[in-house]
C-alpha cells in the first residue's frame, strides 16, 4: 500500500517537472491585427503556427496572444477579403500586423449608382480602379489615373500643358456636336463639369467605371458616353489615425527635336537661293563661323519641379466617424512661364442621430491656379512653341544692348511673323483663378430592417476669373487687356428609397425608387482694352484703355426632373437579374418632346454555383451575363429649341439705336440622342481566386444625332440644328488579373486591351460632315470628315505620287480626270486606334515593392500639322529638323523624303502629314520600401514608405515629333481628333516621395 502511495507520489512529481519543463520551452507572443489601408481593427482574424494546428483568433479590438515554443517558427496571419501574411516569430513577443486588402475577393463591394453591390452580384460591366492606383504618381487631373487601368476607357490628354484638360472615351465615340465625355458623379452628385479637377487623387477611395446601359441606365440621359463613380475617404470607427504623403519631381523635356545647327541652317537657306535663282544669303566665311549655334529650345524648356503634399485625418465613435483633408498640387511647366497649383480642403462625417437616423455631410472647397503660355497652333513662328523650333540657331535672342532681337526683320527671307519666344515668356500673361465647391448632405431614414428612405441635396459653385496682358515691351504693343469671369451653379436634390429582402434564404431582393431635381446655370462677364500708358495696372482697370472693348456677357439656366427605379434579384447568389427604368424630363427640349425614358435589363448565371462546378479545384467562379439598354444624351444647348433674338446696332437718320432681330440659325423640333447597347459578358477566376478573367462583348448604336444643318441660300436663316443619323460602336474588352507568384515573394500582374471599331452609319441626306482644320499658309484645308460607312473622324485629303522632274510633289489623280482638285480627295487615315492597353506589374518582398506600370495605342494615325511650316514651307527663314536638309530632292536623289528646296513649292492637305501615332509608354516605375516598424520597435508610426518612381521614363513610338499623346483639337464634343499643331510637349519626370501614418 504505501509502495502504491510513493509510486503514484513518483509519478506526478514527475509530472510537475515536465510539465514546468514544457512551460519554459513555450512563449507568449501578442499583438494587434489591423488593415493597411485604414489602420481598422480586424476582429476574427485567424493567427495560426504555421506546420502545426496551434492557432487563435483576434477579439472585437484586433487583439491576440497565442502561445509558440521557444524555438520560435512562423506566424501565419488571414482574414476574409485581406491579403494572408507570414512572419517569422525571431524572439519577439510583441507582433503587430497590418493586412493589406485583396483586391480579388469577391466579396469586395462596389459602387455603382444610386448604390452598392457585392462584385460577384454584378450583372453588368463595370470596372473599378483603387487608390493605390489612383494615387501611383503625381498628376494634374485623376483622370490622367485612369489611363491605362479600365478596358475600354481610353484617356487622351490634349496637351502636355500644366492642368490642360483630359479627354475621357468610354467605348468609343457616340455624338458628333453633343459631349462625348462621361458622366462625373461625385459621392452621389452628378457633377456638371467635364473634367473633375475639384479633387485631389489622394482624397479618392475608388473609381467605379460603368460601361453598359444595364449599369448606365439609371442616370439616363446623362449615360450614353459612360458613368465615372468617384468615391472619396470615409471616416471609420476606431482609433484616430493621420496619414500625410509627399513628393517631389523634377519635369524634363522628354525628348527635343533634332533641328538643324546654325551652319546647317546657312547651307540650308543658300540651297534654297540657288535653286531659285536668287543670291545665297550666307557667304562660305560665315557659314564656316557660324558653328553650332544658339539653342532656341534650350532657351523655352527647362527643368521644372513639381511638388505635392496630402493630409488625412480620420476616425470616431461607432456613433460618429470623420475624414478630413487638405492637400498642396504645386507643378512648374517645363515652358517658363507656365504652371499650375490646386489647394483643397475635404471633409467627410456620418453620425448615427439614432438607431433610425443617420446624417451624412461631404464637402471639398478646391482653388486653382493657372499660368498659361500661347502654347498651341500658331503658323511661320507666330506662337510660342512654333517660335521656339522656327527661331534661326545663327541669331540669339538678345541684341547688343540688352533688347529683344525683332527676329521678323532679322534676314531679308525670313517669315514677317515669326516672334522672338521672349516676348512670350516675359512679356505676356495669361492667368486663371478658379475656385471649386462641391457639398451635399443626406439624412437617412431607416424604420425598420431593409427600408431607407434618403434625401439629399447638394450645390455644385465654380467661380473662374481670367486675365489677359500683353505688356507694351512685346514686340508692336501698345499694351493689350481682357478680364473675364464666369460662374457656374448646380442645385441638385435626390430622394430615394431603398428596400432589402432576404426570402426563405434563397431569394434576395433589393429595389431603388426616386425622383430627383437638378437644375444648372451659368452667367459671364467680360472686357477689354488697348493702348495704355503702363503697364503697372495690367489687367486691374480696363477703363485707363486708349481703345477700351465692348463689354460682353450671358447668362443660361436648364433643369432636369428625373424619376428612377432599379430592381435586383438573386436567386441562391446562382440566377441574378436586373431591371432599371429612368424618365427624364429636360428644359432644353421642344414642347412634345421634353421627356426621354431610358430602360434597361440584365441577366447573370454563376455557373460555379452549380453542382457540377461547386466543387471544382479549378474554376473558383464563373458567371455568364447579358444586358440590353438605352440611354441619352442631351446634346444641345439650353435654348437651342428656341427662336431667339440677337441684340445689334443700327442708324438711322444720324442717330445710332439698339436692335434686336432673330438670330441665323432656325429653332428646330429636336428629339433625345439615343444609345441602344447590348452587352455580353463572362467575369471568371481560378485557382481559388488566383486568377481572373473578364470578358466584354459590345455592340452601341446611337441614333437621332443632333448637329447643325446649313439650309439654303435664301431662305433667312443660314443652319438648323436637326437630328441626322447614326453611329456604331461595337468591340471587345479582356481584363486579366493574376498573382503569379504568392509566398514571401509576391508578384501580382494585371492587364487589359480593348479594341473598339467604330462607324458611321446614317448621316442627313447622305452629306459629308467636316471636323477640324488644318490652318496654316500653305494648307488650309478641312482635317477630319464624318462619312457614311467610315469611322469617326478620319483624315480626307490627297494621296502623293512622287515627284515632278523639277522635284516638286505630285498628287494622285484618282477620279481621271487629269485635273487635281476636291474630287481627288481620299480617306488618307484614321485617328481611331485599332486596340488599347495597358499592362501593371508589382512584385514584393519582405518590405520591398518594385512596380512598373506600362500604358499604350495601337493604329491610331496623328496628323502632323506642326510638321507642315518645319518641313515644307521653304524660303521663309524657319529652322527645320536636319534630315530635311539631308533626305531632300536633287537630280542626284530623287527619291528623297522631302521635296526640293525652293520657295516655289505648292501643298495639298496630303498623307504625307499623316503619321502612325501608336505608342508604348513605361508611364510609371516605381521601387518603395516599408519600413519594419515593429521589429524597430516604433509604436507612434502606424506605417512608413519611401519610394523613389519615375514617370514617361520610355517611350516607343514611329512618331516623328515631341509626343505621340497629344490631341491639340480634341474636347468634350470635338470631332477634331488625332490632330498635332504645336502642342505642348509631354513631359518625364523622376519623383521622391514618403507616404507615413500615425
Amino acid at each position: 500500500m504505501k509502495f502504491t502511495v510513493y509510486v503514484k507520489l513518483l509519478i506526478g512529481l514527475c509530472m510537475a517537472l515536465s510539465t514546468g519543463s514544457l512551460w519554459a520551452q513555450n512563449q507568449t507572443v501578442s499583438g494587434k491585427v489591423t488593415g493597411a489601408g485604414d489602420g481598422i481593427a480586424l476582429p476574427g482574424t485567424t493567427i495560426s503556427l504555421k506546420g502545426t494546428t496551434t492557432g487563435t483568433t483576434t477579439d472585437a479590438s484586433g487583439m491576440y496572444r497565442i502561445n509558440v515554443p521557444a524555438t520560435g517558427g512562423t506566424l501565419v496571419f488571414s482574414s476574409v477579403g485581406y491579403q494572408s501574411q507570414e512572419v517569422a516569430i525571431n524572439g519577439q513577443s510583441v507582433i503587430d500586423i497590418n493586412l493589406a486588402a485583396d483586391e480579388r475577393q469577391l466579396n469586395e463591394v462596389v459602387v455603382v449608382g444610386y448604390g452598392t453591390v457585392k462584385k460577384s452580384d454584378l450583372t453588368g460591366s463595370l470596372a473599378q480602379v483603387k487608390a493605390k492606383e489612383i494615387n501611383a504618381f503625381p498628376a494634374t487631373n485623376v483622370l490622367q489615373a485612369l489611363s491605362g487601368r479600365a478596358p475600354g476607357v481610353q484617356v487622351i490628354q490634349n496637351t502636355g500643358a500644366p492642368g490642360a484638360a483630359v479627354s475621357v472615351r468610354i467605348r468609343g465615340t457616340n455624338s458628333v456636336q453633343g459631349s462625348n465625355e462621361p458622366l462625373y458623379v461625385i459621392d452621389g452628385f452628378p457633377t456638371s463639369g467635364s473634367n473633375p479637377t475639384i479633387i485631389n487623387n489622394s482624397d479618392i477611395e475608388s473609381i467605379e467605371i460603368l460601361k453598359d446601359a444595364s449599369a448606365t441606365a439609371i442616370y439616363g440621359s446623362r449615360g450614353a458616353n459612360g458613368v465615372v463613380l468617384i468615391t472619396t475617404r470615409q471616416g471609420k470607427a476606431g482609433k484616430m489615425q493621420v496619414d500625410y504623403e509627399g513628393t517631389y519631381s523634377v519635369q524634363t523635356l522628354r525628348k527635343k527635336l533634332d533641328l538643324m545647327n546654325a551652319k546647317e541652317y546657312a547651307t540650308f537657306y543658300n540651297i534654297q537661293a540657288t535653286n531659285d535663282k536668287v543670291t545665297p544669303y550666307f557667304t562660305q566665311a560665315q557659314i564656316d563661323s557660324f558653328g553650332e549655334g544658339f539653342d532656341w529650345q534650350n532657351l523655352v524648356f527647362r527643368r521644372a519641379p513639381m511638388q505635392t503634399h496630402n493630409l488625412t485625418i480620420s476616425g470616431g465613435s461607432e456613433k460618429t466617424r470623420f475624414s478630413v483633408g487638405a492637400s498642396i498640387f504645386d507643378q512648374e511647366g517645363i515652358i517658363i512661364g507656365s504652371d499650375y497649383k490646386r489647394y483643397s480642403l475635404r471633409a467627410n462625417v456620418s453620425t448615427d442621430i439614432s438607431r433610425k437616423f443617420n446624417l451624412t455631410y461631404g464637402s471639398t472647397l478646391t482653388k486653382i491656379k493657372t499660368s498659361r503660355q500661347n502654347n498651341g497652333g500658331g503658323n511661320r513662328g507666330g506662337s510660342l512653341i512654333s517660335a521656339a523650333i522656327s527661331a534661326p540657331p545663327t541669331l540669339t535672342p538678345y541684341n547688343d544692348d540688352g533688347t529683344y532681337r525683332v527676329l521678323a526683320t532679322a534676314y531679308p527671307f525670313i517669315s514677317n511673323v515669326i516672334i522672338n519666344p521672349l516676348n512670350y515668356v516675359n512679356e505676356q500673361f495669361d492667368d486663371i483663378d478658379a475656385n471649386r465647391v462641391l457639398a451635399n448632405a443626406a439624412l437617412t431614414f431607416k424604420p425598420f430592417d431593409g427600408l431607407s428612405i434618403k434625401i439629399s441635396g447638394g450645390i455644385e459653385n465654380s467661380d473662374d476669373r481670367s486675365d489677359f496682358y500683353t505688356t507694351r515691351q512685346f514686340i508692336n504693343s501698345q499694351g493689350s487687356a481682357s478680364a473675364s469671369t464666369s460662374r457656374a451653379t448646380s442645385l441638385l436634390s435626390e430622394n430615394t428609397v431603398s428596400y432589402i429582402k432576404t426570402l426563405a434564404q434563397k431569394h434576395s431582393i433589393s429595389a431603388v425608387l426616386g425622383f430627383t431635381y437638378q437644375d444648372f446655370l451659368n452667367t459671364s462677364l467680360g472686357g477689354s482694352g488697348v493702348g495704355y500708358l503702363s503697364d503697372v495696372t495690367e489687367t486691374f482697370n480696363l477703363g485707363a484703355a486708349n481703345t477700351p472693348g465692348i463689354p460682353s456677357s450671358g447668362y443660361s439656366f436648364a433643369t432636369l426632373l428625373s424619376y428612377l427605379g432599379r430592381v435586383n434579384y438573386s436567386y441562391n447568389s446562382k440566377y441574378l437579374a436586373t431591371v432599371s427604368f429612368r424618365a427624364d424630363g429636360s428644359s432644353r427640349y421642344s414642347e412634345g418632346n421634353k421627356w426621354g425614358y431610358f430602360p434597361s435589363a440584365a441577366l447573370a448565371w454563376r455557373v460555379s454555383e452549380e453542382d457540377f462546378l461547386k466543387n471544382s479545384t479549378y474554376i473558383s467562379d464563373l458567371k455568364v451575363r447579358a444586358s440590353w439598354g438605352r440611354t441619352g444624351s442631351q446634346a444641345i444647348n439650353p435654348y437651342a429649341t428656341l427662336n431667339s433674338l440677337s441684340a445689334g446696332k443700327t442708324v438711322f437718320d444720324d442717330a445710332l439705336y439698339n436692335t434686336f432681330a432673330p438670330g441665323t440659325r432656325l429653332p428646330g423640333n429636336l428629339k433625345w440622342e439615343t444609345t441602344e447597347q447590348a452587352d455580353f459578358g463572362i467575369d471568371a477566376a481560378f485557382f481559388n481566386n488566383r486568377y481572373r478573367l473578364t470578358l466584354d462583348y459590345y455592340i452601341k448604336n446611337t441614333y437621332d444625332l443632333l448637329n447643325t444643318v446649313q439650309l439654303p441660300v435664301g431662305f433667312g436663316f443660314t443652319s438648323t440644328i436637326q437630328n441626322v443619323g447614326q453611329i456604331q460602336n461595337k468591340g471587345l474588352e479582356v481584363a486579366l488579373d493574376a498573382r503569379v507568384i504568392d509566398k514571401a515573394f509576391k508578384w501580382d500582374v494585371n492587364g487589359n486591351i480593348a479594341f473598339n471599331r467604330n462607324k458611321v452609319v446614317k448621316l442627313y441626306g447622305g452629306q459629308d460632315i467636316l471636323g477640324g482644320t488644318v490652318g496654316v499658309t500653305i494648307i488650309s484645308d478641312a482635317a477630319n470628315l464624318l462619312r457614311e460607312g467610315e469611322p469617326m473622324s478620319v483624315f480626307y485629303g490627297y494621296l502623293e505620287n512622287g515627284y515632278s522632274d523639277q522635284g516638286k510633289v505630285v498628287y494622285q489623280d484618282l477620279n481621271g480626270d487629269k485635273v487635281i482638285n476636291q474630287l481627288d480627295k481620299t480617306i488618307i487615315g484614321n485617328p481611331n486606334p485599332n486596340f488599347i492597353y495597358g499592362l501593371n506589374s508589382t512584385m514584393s518582398f519582405k518590405g520591398l515593392e518594385l512596380t512598373l506600370f506600362l500604358q499604350g495605342t495601337q493604329g491610331n494615325d496623328l496628323l502632323n500639322v506642326s510638321s507642315i511650316n518645319n518641313t515644307l514651307d521653304y524660303g521663309f527663314g524657319l529652322n527645320m529638323p536636319r534630315e530635311v536638309l539631308y533626305n531632300h530632292w536633287s537630280p542626284s536623289n530623287p527619291n528623297a523624303k522631302y521635296p526640293v528646296i525652293s520657295r516655289s513649292n505648292s501643298y495639298n492637305y496630303s498623307n504625307r502629314l499623316v503619321e502612325d501615332g501608336s505608342f508604348l509608354r513605361l508611364r510609371n516605375i516605381q521601387l518603395a520600401y516599408n519600413l519594419p516598424l515593429s521589429q524597430w520597435g516604433v509604436t507612434w508610426m502606424r506605417s512608413a514608405q519611401v519610394f523613389a518612381s519615375g514617370q514617361n521614363l520610355l517611350t516607343f513610338t514611329r512618331y516623328s515629333w515631341w509626343d505621340p499623346e497629344t490631341n491639340s483639337q480634341g474636347g468634350a464634343n470635338s470631332i477634331g481628333q488625332g490632330i498635332d499643331h504645336y502642342s505642348y510637349p509631354t513631359s518625364k519626370a523622376v519623383t521622391f516621395g514618403v507616404r507615413v501614418g500615425f
